[in-house]
């Protein structure tokens, strides 16, 4: 089954999830799937979703299991409407902290 064929039938599952556990830490990356290949430039800024997919490239996830990880996470790591707006809505961050890159969102947070 193909990836398009996946997000109809679980309209929710449209991000990919990768959770990384070392210790005490727990790094969350969550992209938007549409995103997953595409490599966005504006001017100096690139944010290569191609070259580094596999950072990304984890579980499908609704908005339920990323926000689930976010909450315990101590490095997150988001691109996407779908993706930062979770957290924008979760209050970890607002619109100011977020970069675009050929308009796509794009947000980094650290817990320290």
């Amino acid at each position: 089954m193909s990836r398009t064929n996946l997000n109809k039938n679980f309209p929710n599952t449209n991000m990919l999830m990768r959770v990384f556990k070392k210790r005490n830490d727990k790094i969350v990356a969550v992209c938007d799937s549409e995103l997953i290949g595409k490599v966005l430039r504006e001017g100096e800024l690139v944010l290569n979703l191609e070259k580094y997919a596999s950072f990304y490239k984890g579980e499908e996830a609704d908005e339920a299991a990323v926000e689930k990880e976010l909450f315990t996470a101590t490095s997150i790591n988001l691109v996407g409407k779908k993706a930062t707006g979770i957290a924008k809505r979760m209050k970890l961050v607002k619109e100011s902290d977020i970069i675009h890159i050929q308009k796509v969102p794009h947000v980094q947070i650290y817990r320290i």
